[in-house]
């Protein structure tokens, strides 16, 4: 039987790097937090479970600069297990508590690439037993590869099963798996974890204009209650740019929360700015007996799967977007990518066209990938492209080249 414990989410203080040496600094103030924070949230009941912001070792550094992204993966990207996780081990031995963080780092079958990873570190031998790579980071700016990225290899890796995207670890503590930041805006993300079992699904920060508006508490109580399943949804405290920053800056305006399995708010800090914690009780007996008596609101037991594929037939994103090169950059990403999905779900009558068009723009051309003419120069456009082999519908192929950049 798993006894109620406290679990900890860090909305800390970070620094941006430049390079991967820096990630020191973000490390032993991510220590003080986790001493501060473990000792005063166990006065009721144990701490087992630390939860690190997505963004806490290393920042957006390449994001909010739209750097190189190989300079990047050489640069500023750990390996998974390193010495950064080794540091986060010793802290989950010290305080007998499991470990969730995340990085941006690289991986040994994609030289010069990097993916952002979450991983779970247990409290016995400080190991790692647990990485998901992020399925969908945010797409018109962060430069982060995913397993959909690289479809074709990922599947001759790893399979095509729900561990090979939603890898959940079965621990002592429940059923723990991932979902960062972007992930938790589509719905599919979290029952991908749901159905492979998780209990407590690690949520990473939001940016400011997200929280603002109410989308943060919407998603994390959301997908909690659809699932049955605790979200624990930190966002990050202060942001320094880089370490020779002197303005800091709330970048996520606050809003952490931990979610229970019925949705309902277990506790909530609105507050962002400067370095606190999130802490609330998780009562995982008390989720699997909902589970296993409710009639009515556990609802993934009224899945009707048949019905629900029809939605899914015809592909949208397209796979394989960075099999054979490197992510976008942010213009070269509006340009060869958001502006034709969306054209997609125009052209297919899913989304009606607004009566005013966007400045410059025309009717886009029927669903063959054929770029839209925007009233810039035939040089400057991307070449027509075909659909990939196999995928009628997909908006753009693999071989997208790229545009002429400097």
């Amino acid at each position: 039987m798993i006894e109620p414990y406290q679990a900890v989410g860090l909305i800390s203080t970070m620094r941006g790097i430049r390079r991967r040496e820096e990630i020191s600094w973000n490390l032993e103030h991510i220590s003080h937090m986790v001493k501060a924070a473990s000792w005063l949230s166990s006065m009721d009941l144990p701490v087992r479970l630390i939860c690190i912001p997505e963004g806490g070792l290393q920042g957006f550094t390449d994001e909010v600069l739209d750097l190189d992204h190989e300079t990047y993966a050489r640069e500023c990207a750990i390996d998974i297990p390193g010495p950064e996780t080794d540091y986060l081990g010793r802290l989950a031995q010290q305080w007998n508590a499991y470990v969730i963080a995340q990085a941006k780092a690289r991986h040994p079958e994609f030289r010069g690439r990097f993916f952002n990873v979450g991983f779970v570190i247990e409290p016995e031998d400080g190991t790692v037993i647990l990485k998901h790579h992020k399925v969908v980071p945010l797409l018109p700016v962060e430069h982060s590869m995913t397993p959909h990225n690289v479809w074709d290899r990922w599947i001759e890796l790893y399979g095509r099963e729900l561990e090979a995207f939603y890898p959940v670890a079965d621990t002592d503590i429940g059923r723990i798996g991932i979902m960062m930041a972007n992930e938790a805006s589509y719905p599919e993300n979290a029952r991908g974890l749901a159905m492979n079992g998780c209990e407590i699904a690690y949520r990473g920060p939001y940016p400011a204009p997200g929280v603002m508006s109410g989308m943060f508490s919407v998603q994390n109580r959301a997908r909690a209650l659809d699932n049955n399943m605790y979200v624990i949804g930190m966002n990050l405290g202060t942001y320094y740019l880089d370490k020779e920053s002197l303005t800091p800056i709330d970048t996520f305006s606050g809003g952490s929360q931990i979610v229970d399995y019925r949705g309902q708010v277990v506790t909530e800090v609105p507050y962002g700015a400067g370095s606190t914690w999130i802490a609330g009780t998780i009562d995982v007996e008390a989720l699997r007996n909902f589970r296993q008596t409710a009639q009515w609101d556990n609802w993934m037991k009224d899945l009707a799967t048949e019905q629900y594929q029809l939605v899914y037939e015809r592909p949208i994103y397209p796979k394989n977007l960075y099999l054979e090169r490197a992510p976008y950059t942010h213009a070269e990403y509006r340009e060869h990518v958001t502006r034709k999905q969306v054209q997609l779900l125009q052209e297919r009558g899913v989304w009606a066209r607004p009566a005013r068009p966007a400045p410059a723009e025309t009717r886009a051309p029927a669903e063959t990938g054929a770029p839209a003419e925007t009233g810039a120069p035939a040089e400057a456009r991307a070449p027509a492209e075909t659909p990939a082999s196999g995928d009628a519908d997909a908006p753009l192929s693999a071989e997208t080249p790229a545009p002429t950049v400097g």
